[in-house]
């Protein structure tokens, strides 16, 4: 899979900015760009000090001026890559950008795969693979806590975990392997009753990090938030008042909401998703039922439903049905009464019995200071859904594997519950060794690698 020669592109995104940043890496790095870098008493890129910005020109074979820049060599293995590499900054013309890479192109360097940088520095050992992902995942994020959890991943502690799990495994997997050799004898290498204590102790420990997942893949991707309701209950104005914009029409005709409106909000450093619905009813507007059939199939990949209801109309007994015909499996339900400014003191007292079972809060639209406690209401109700262990998985291929590590590890401990000879325990436990070994990438296979790198950027 790996292009043994040396690869090029473009670093920064590419139009029209002040800097661009071109990058190389592989075998033939300076002496690519050797030929058309031009400053004051330098003749070859071997002689440039390694780590420091050196400040030149690129000309064409002509000798005309390209463009000045500074360039950077990092040298082999302590680069990148664990190849030489090297960064020049530009102008970031695009005319600049083309140029110089044909340049370097025509004197032997290959354009850069998505994520190819990345995969040299993963087939380098300069990162497993689990740190290669947290690296676009790094790239992508967009919240503080995104930010957080790649960082984390990238530092190698979900790594050290998850071989030290695999390492356990591999010295019962060894013994086991030794009681084969010498099955005529009779002997037992591996104690039975340390391995299931380890078996059991691995179950424990990697549900655990399996339950991180919920959490982890709402705090990297964002908190899918349904807003739905009656017609008329405040819908569209709740995401107005959320997002402090007029994002959505707010009409007194009922079916104003037609289609889903979506937009997003940073809180407590966490991405909310906020989609505003059409009002759920019966109807025999053929565009209007369009819109509530969409409501109810965002309603099912919610994570979080904001059922929002209108205390001057609505009943708790009509409120129960309603929310028992849209739970979904996976979704926290919170219910807002709104119009608070529009009813009695007592007016709230009907509807506390339903604080039972779902969030409950009461509000107005209109009311800041109100909105502003909501937004910290589903910050906590986020915060809540984290469990104890300090490592949070957000990849869903590391979550696949640690479930198929799982599924191997309790064959295992069954099989040795039940007497299973050592040859069918083995199987079992080198399937869980090889899923735990899927997530760093000890164990790898093309189309894995494949799979993981073509969502990079190209120059990353």
């Amino acid at each position: 899979m790996l292009n043994p020669g040396t690869i090029v592109a473009l670093s920064t995104p590419p139009g029209l900015g002040a800097i661009a940043v071109l990058r190389l890496s592989g075998p033939q790095a300076l002496e690519i760009v050797t030929p058309f870098f031009k400053t004051k008493g330098v003749n070859s890129l071997t002689e440039i000090p390694a780590n420091k910005n050196t400040f030149g020109r690129i000309e064409t074979k002509d000798g005309e001026l390209l463009d000045e820049v500074m360039l950077c060599v990092f040298r082999a293995p302590a680069s990148y890559t664990g190849e030489d590499v090297l960064e020049i900054s530009c102008h970031g013309s695009p005319y600049i950008i083309q140029e110089m890479i044909q340049l370097f192109v025509n004197q032997g360097a290959q354009l850069a795969q998505p994520g190819e940088f990345t995969l040299r520095a993963f087939l380098n050992k300069k990162m497993d693979l689990s740190q290669a992902e947290a690296v676009a995942d790094l790239i992508a994020s967009e919240t503080t806590a995104a930010h957080q959890i790649a960082v984390q991943q990238m530092r190698g502690g979900y790594s050290k975990e998850m071989e030290s799990l695999r390492q356990q495994l591999l010295d019962f997997a060894s013994l086991i392997a030794l009681e084969l050799d010498f099955s005529e004898e009779d002997v037992e290498f591996a104690d039975r009753h340390q391995l299931l204590e380890l078996l059991r102790l691995l179950e424990e420990k990697i549900n655990r990090l399996a339950a991180s997942f919920s959490y982890g893949s709402v705090l990297k991707d964002g908190v899918p938030v349904v807003i739905a309701g009656k017609p008329n209950a405040g819908k569209s104005s709740l995401l107005n008042a959320l997002l402090n914009e007029d994002k959505a029409i707010v009409s007194a005709i009922e079916g104003t909401t037609r289609d889903s409106i979506e937009d997003t909000l940073v809180i407590d450093g966490v991405l909310f998703r906020f989609i505003d619905t059409a009002g759920l009813r019966q109807t025999t507007d053929e565009i209007e039922a369009i819109g509530v059939n969409k409501a109810l199939e965002h309603l099912k990949k919610a994570r979080v439903v904001l059922y929002i209801f209108d205390m001057q109309t609505a009943s708790p007994a009509t409120l129960t049905d309603e929310i028992k015909s849209l739970q979904a499996a996976d979704s926290q339900i919170f219910l807002i009464g709104n119009k608070l400014d529009l009813v009695a003191p007592e007016g709230c007292t009907p509807f506390q019995s339903l604080a039972q079972h779902h969030p409950l809060t009461f509000l107005s639209t209109t009311n800041p200071i109100q909105i502003e406690q909501l937004k910290q209401q589903l910050a906590r109700l986020i915060g809540q859904t984290k469990n104890h262990s300090s490592i949070v998985i957000s990849n869903l291929r590391h979550f696949n594997a640690l479930k198929q590590a799982l599924q191997a590890i309790i064959a295992t401990r069954e099989g040795i519950e039940n007497g299973l000879t050592e040859d069918l325990v083995s199987i079992d436990l080198r399937e869980a060794i090889n899923y735990l070994g899927e997530v760093t990438g000890v164990v790898t296979t093309e189309d894995l690698l494949g799979n993981v790198f073509a969502n990079f950027c190209i120059g990353k």
